[in-house]
């Protein structure tokens, strides 16, 4: 192995449950907190148990509504283009005295 690259081993690494709980685990971190663990996980205890931490569930509705609201069809986009297109071509000078006047009021 090469020399102080490999971080830093704790073999008794303190876990805190957000329950009470806890254990001793190793791992490069010495204190690791976590929302749910074999003492309360719902798979475990057999006890149903609604777990939403830090409003995942919001948090999840409000990304699903957002992607909703942005979605633009396939026929949107091209009709988007095809007047953006258009648009260019209004722009363009029609003549060539027209084209001198705007690159001398570059210049």
């Amino acid at each position: 192995m090469k020399a102080n690259i490999h971080p830093e081993w704790f073999p008794e690494a303190q876990v805190t449950c957000a329950c009470g709980n806890t254990f001793k685990v190793g791992s490069t971190l010495p204190k690791i907190e976590v929302e749910v663990c074999y003492n309360c996980h719902p798979f475990y205890t057999g006890q149903m148990k609604y777990v939403d931490t830090a409003g995942r569930v919001d948090s999840f509705e409000a990304r699903r509504k957002m992607a909703v609201e942005e979605r633009v069809s396939k026929t949107e986009k091209r009709m988007l283009r095809r007047e953006r297109k258009i648009q260019k071509e209004l722009e363009r000078p029609d003549t060539l005295a027209e084209l001198r006047k705007i690159s001398k009021k570059k210049n």
